[in-house]
């Protein structure tokens, strides 16, 4: 079996440095997004590839239909060609820009009652055994680049002065190292994937 994270991030940069939100499940500092949802056609499918939950994340109320799974390393090809064909999952990454930077206030709702977005690719990474999933995995992230309008832009530049704990502006370099800059006593803590939005 074969753990499966289809997720994808958001690259917000102006003027040079990058926000990042803290994660609600692991203490760290990452990219807006999140694991693509999967709706009823698509769980429909990925029971005809005996996908199975995956028990490394609990499932509740707002991980339920999340895109984490389980399946044999035989069906693999076919849950690729499945998710290339965008059909019956998550589609566009509006759904966590919303819940995690304007439903918390991070930003204000008013400059954005849309948003332009431009595709940037797909990260996926080598199948490798996770000590921490207990078996092989797969992770896999789609990244979209923000097209700010002027007055979003704006509204996302006037954050980089506040001090949060929730989020926050950070330098390609400070995301490679992940928090980590030689001469400075503070450390803050910078999650791997976030090196996928650099």
């Amino acid at each position: 079996m074969v753990r499966i994270s289809a997720a994808y991030l958001f690259r917000i940069k102006i003027d040079g440095k990058y926000l990042l939100v803290k994660g609600s499940r692991f203490p760290h500092y990452q990219p807006v997004g999140g694991v693509f949802k999967v709706s009823p056609k698509g769980q429909s499918f990925l029971a005809t590839i005996a996908a199975q939950d995956d028990d490394l994340i609990p499932i509740d109320h707002t991980s339920e239909a999340d895109l984490r799974i389980r399946v044999r390393g035989a069906n693999l090809s076919r849950f690729y060609s499945w998710f290339e064909s965008r059909s019956g999952r998550e589609d566009a990454p509006w759904r966590e820009f919303q819940e995690e930077l304007i439903s918390t206030s991070i930003i204000p709702s008013d400059p954005f009652p849309y948003i332009f977005h431009e595709y940037q690719g797909r990260v996926v990474g080598k199948i490798r055994f996770s000590p921490y999933a207990d078996s092989f995995e797969i992770i896999m992230a789609d990244i979209y680049e923000l097209l700010p309008t002027r007055e979003q832009e704006d509204a996302l530049r006037s954050t980089q002065t506040a001090t949060q704990d929730e989020f926050g502006w950070f330098s390609s370099e400070e995301i490679r190292r992940r928090g980590v800059l030689p001469g400075t006593p503070n450390v803050v803590p910078i999650a791997e994937h976030a090196q996928n939005i650099v």
